[in-house]
Order: C-alpha cells, then sequence, then structure tokens
C-alpha cells in the first residue's frame, strides 16, 4: 500500500501482520481521491477507524491541514504512528487509541468541524449506523463537508439519517464508498 499523491507520493506504508485490518485497495483509493480532491486542500479530517492510517496520511500528503486518526485497537494505532512518522506529517496529526463514540465526544468538545469524515469500520462488527447516527447528533460535520463510509457492496444504507443525506454510491467489485452530506 502507498500513498498516491501529494508531498510522501511513492511512500510504502506499514500494514498489519494479521487480516484484522482491511486495507482501501489502490484502484479503490484512487477513485476515491478523484471524488473528494476538492474537500482536501486546507482541510480538516477525521480518519475513524483509521486502521494504518493511509485515507488520511494520503489527505496530509495532498494538502489537508491537519487529521484526526481514531482507533481502538492499539496495535493499528502503532502501525499509525510508524505511518505518520514515515509520512513526516506528524505535525498535522493527532492520533486517538479510543472507541469512536468516545472519539466523537471528545472532538466534539474540542468544537472541531471537520470537511471529511472516512469511516471504514470492521465489517462484522456493523457499526455504520451507530457512527453515523452519531455523527449527526455531534455536529462535527461542516455545512459543506463530506461522510464517506467504505462498506461491503451487500449491505445498503438509508436516503438520510437525521440531517445527513446519501449524496451518492460507487460500486468496485465487493466495496462500495457511500457518501453524505448535510441537507440544504
Amino acid at each position: 500500500m502507498r500513498v498516491i499523491s501529494g508531498k510522501a507520493r511513492g511512500l510504502k506504508l506499514n500494514t498489519p501482520k494479521n487480516e484484522d485490518v482491511r486495507p482501501t485497495t489502490d484502484r479503490v483509493k484512487e477513485s476515491l481521491f478523484n471524488i473528494i480532491n476538492g474537500y482536501i486542500i486546507d482541510g480538516e479530517i477525521l480518519d475513524l477507524f483509521a486502521g494504518t492510517g493511509s485515507l488520511g496520511i494520503e489527505c496530509l500528503s495532498r494538502g489537508a491541514n491537519t487529521c484526526v486518526f481514531v482507533d481502538v485497537s492499539k496495535t493499528s494505532i502503532d502501525i499509525v504512528k510508524s505511518n505518520i512518522k514515515k509520512a513526516r506529517v506528524e505535525d498535522n496529526a493527532e492520533i486517538l487509541n479510543i472507541d469512536y463514540k468516545s472519539a466523537i465526544d471528545k472532538v466534539k468538545n474540542k468544537t472541531y468541524k471537520f470537511d471529511i469524515i472516512f469511516m471504514d469500520p470492521p465489517y462484522y462488527e456493523n457499526m455504520f449506523m451507530d457512527a453515523l447516527k452519531k455523527i449527526d447528533e455531534s455536529d462535527i460535520l461542516k455545512d459543506d463537508g463530506i461522510i464517506v463510509v467504505e462498506h461491503d457492496t451487500k449491505q445498503e444504507f438509508p436516503e438520510s439519517i437525521g440531517k445527513l443525506i446519501k449524496d451518492r454510491s460507487k460500486k468496485y467489485g465487493n466495496t462500495t464508498l457511500t457518501f453524505y452530506c448535510m441537507e440544504d
């Protein structure tokens, strides 16, 4: 897995030895960044369920201001830390080794507002809806921000969740990216 573009372009990122983390494939990542490129420059990013940190690091490499990386797994956080150091983006990164609910509460209390929120939780734990509801209630997404949910293609998502509306979905084999934004 590599950083596709920006100042860390071509950098090979560390990945876990086991299969607990499911990194976003390069094909999906490239398509994703073609879609969200306009949100990145000077953006504030939240990478929930960060895994290896590749999505947040890609944003920082492309010119985002900051990224908050969240993962409950100590192993994942260690990989995120090593990748952030390797990419030389430590000054723009904040790392939270806590569960997503606590992380959303924490960033809400710091009055963060994000341009992009990445959600790629373990498919088998079905945390998607709860995390989306928590984000909606917390008001941490900027009015013109976007949420990117990476999930199994078999899984369906509602057209709206509170103030969040489904903007679109893109399928890539067994993986689908679903995008939510704030209603007008």
